[in-house]
């Protein structure tokens, strides 16, 4: 079983703070820098499984800070620099307390609360007459307010927000228009993949200077669901499921085991021979989504090599 990293407890010099999220740690630094670490954890549900992944949070990492690259030009980011497989290191923000979630089609969660009779998610109307998979006429924004660790995620709409003061105005409609815009491009690096993308989820921050910038993951398996393209008018047309490229795969092993997240409920026992295809699914999602030979890092030390790596760094750039 090759070795995962499921929590972290460093010393950085210049730490001030850390934020232990569902799968990322942060760490605060002087100078409003942040160093960011992908664990290997992996959590549905809004519950983080008991066992790690194998390369799980290399892979969102890199999957990440490539798409991060790949979008600079259209919406400015947090990121400054990736000194280890699993680190992104970047500017320090306060994070907007709502998630950006953006559908392009009924997947999912909208699915889910479309097969049980609604027709409005977060104050936006979803038309009559679709059937689960099909794409929206226009991509739609479902915000949902962040949760702490532990706790599920809320669907909010545009008005809530506005009206119970999370974010301005202002900087709300500048979220909606960098949502769409990133989601345009993420649509378009798909396709050319053979792929695409269904839905997505976007987080921003501002810096000290009060410039809104995205952080935290995007397109990434654990943010997004990708559908692949070829075949997916003829499954639509037969009513079959869509091969999804996502951690859906996952959410139904645990619906099928009996959980949901729901009380009382306990995660079903993950076998190690589980965990691993687990991991070659991850594999095969990075390889599909970059469109590059994955290279697993070395993890005979990961916290060593962490460690090492954002230390040389600190020092190089201090």
């Amino acid at each position: 079983m090759s070795k995962t990293i499921i929590d972290t407890n460093f010393n950085f010099p210049g730490q001030i703070s850390v934020y232990k999220g569902k799968v990322r740690e942060v760490y605060t630094l002087n100078n409003d820098l942040l160093v960011m670490i992908a664990t290997d954890r992996l959590s549905a549900f809004d519950v983080v499984m008991p066992k790690g992944i194998p390369y799980k949070g290399q892979i969102l990492n890199q999957i990440a800070t490539k798409m991060m690259k790949d979008t600079e030009d259209l919406v400015p980011n947090w990121l400054m620099a990736t000194p280890d497989p699993n680190v992104a290191v970047g500017v320090s923000c306060e994070p907007f307390k709502v998630e950006m979630v953006i559908r392009g089609y009924l997947s999912g969660h909208a699915a889910r609360e479309y097969k049980a009779g609604k027709r409005t998610l977060c104050g936006v109307s979803m038309p009559e007459g679709m059937q689960e998979n099909d794409k929206f006429p226009e991509p739609i924004i479902t915000p949902a307010t962040k949760a702490e660790k532990g706790d599920h995620d809320e669907d909010i709409s545009r008005e809530d927000i506005l009206k119970r003061g999370i974010v301005s105005e202002e900087d709300y409609f500048q979220l909606e228009d960098y949502t769409r815009k990133l989601f345009q491009r993420g649509t378009e690096i798909a396709a050319k993949r053979g792929l695409i993308l269904v839905d997505t989820k976007y987080e921003f921050g501002k810096t000290k200077e009060g410039k809104i910038v995205l952080i935290d993951e995007i397109h990434t398996p654990d943010s997004s669901r990708y559908f692949y393209a070829e075949g997916y008018a003829e499954r639509q047309k037969n009513k079959e499921p869509q091969k999804q490229l996502s951690k859906e795969f996952v959410r139904q092993w645990l619906i099928q085991n009996g959980f949901q997240g729901k009380e009382g409920q306990e995660v079903p026992f993950m076998s190690d021979s589980y965990i691993e295809t687990v991991s070659e699914r991850y594999i095969e999602l990075y390889e599909n989504i970059t469109g590059e030979t994955f290279i697993k890092a070395d993890v005979s030390n990961i916290e060593e090599r962490i460690e090492k790596n954002v230390r040389n760094y600190l020092k190089d750039n201090s």
